[in-house]
């Protein structure tokens, strides 16, 4: 069943030039488009925003360490090693198993969600991405279904770990936002007077 719905979605590429783009597109750089997100929300948002920000990338973190321990118990050659498939773009034949970049959006948008304190659609904007990301690594030819699936499930217990012992992290999260703003307002006060100098 895993490879006929792997065949199902895989075959779906290569008739249409645009689909076949966004696919690539986000594929390669989703992670990068969450990160560029959450920058835009760590500058602009309030320290409760911040600190959501952070929860988010260290369970990104989390769930990617955890890929790694998985992967040294258990190899799943990746689907173009296996069979003949429509494969949109070059990629190493190491381990299938777990998918590092559906599990590092999954484990960044359950986060925000969990934690209930965002905007609902901020939140859900991000869960649609990770949903997007973890179709396109099938439909490129990368990962199997069981491999976004299992994915999903590593991210969803690293944001629930996070969740669970963030009180031991909250006052590294604190000293990290707080060093950021005394930095910020340093250089804002530092471009102000050279400002006025040279005027």
């Amino acid at each position: 069943m895993n490879y006929a719905v792997f065949q199902f979605i895989n075959d779906l590429s290569g008739h249409l030039i645009w689909l076949d783009s966004i696919m690539v597109l986000v594929s390669k750089y989703g992670l990068e488009l969450f990160a560029i997100w959450l920058g835009f929300v760590w500058v602009l948002g309030d320290d409760r925003r911040k600190h959501i920000v952070l929860q988010s990338g260290i369970a990104g973190i989390l769930a990617l360490f955890l890929n790694y321990v998985i992967a040294q118990f258990y190899f799943e050659p990746r689907p173009f090693v296996s069979h003949p498939v429509h494969l949109l773009f070059p990629h190493a034949a190491d381990a299938s198993f777990p998918s590092d970049h559906t599990s590092g959006a999954f484990a960044l948008a359950l986060t925000v969600l969990i934690c209930k304190r965002w905007s609902g659609w901020w939140g859900y904007s991000m869960l649609a991405l990770a949903v997007a990301t973890g179709i396109s690594r099938v439909y490129v030819g990368h990962h199997y279904p069981g491999d976004v699936i299992g994915s999903i499930v590593v991210a969803f217990l690293a944001s629930l770990l996070l969740q669970s012992r963030w009180i031991l992290l909250a006052p590294l999260s604190t000293f990290i936002i707080k060093m950021y703003k005394k930095l910020f307002f340093r250089l804002l006060a530092k471009k102000k007077l050279n400002f006025q100098v040279n005027k």
